[in-house]
């Protein structure tokens, strides 16, 4: 189960990576942004849960960054 969630978290930011990469979306919009944060947060998650402090410390950096860009994206909208 957790190999799942490792590869459903890894696929949303290489999804992302790969969109913007090819000019379909920008890195701030706000699908790049929700499958950053989304990939990032089980990721870290996973990585709190298995020890790995290095790939924690990368993961949870990426979330953060990634949530604070769709608190802009949320805030601008309204």
């Amino acid at each position: 189960m957790l190999a799942i969630l490792q590869l459903l978290g890894a696929l949303a930011v290489l999804a992302a990576f790969v969109a913007v990469q090819r000019g379909r979306i920008t890195p701030t919009s706000f699908l790049s942004l929700t499958l950053n944060f989304a990939g990032s947060a089980v990721l870290a998650v996973l990585a709190l849960h298995e020890r790995q402090w290095g790939f924690l410390l990368l993961e949870a950096v990426w979330a953060l960054v990634s949530g604070y860009g769709l608190i802009q994206q949320l805030t601008r909208r309204r």
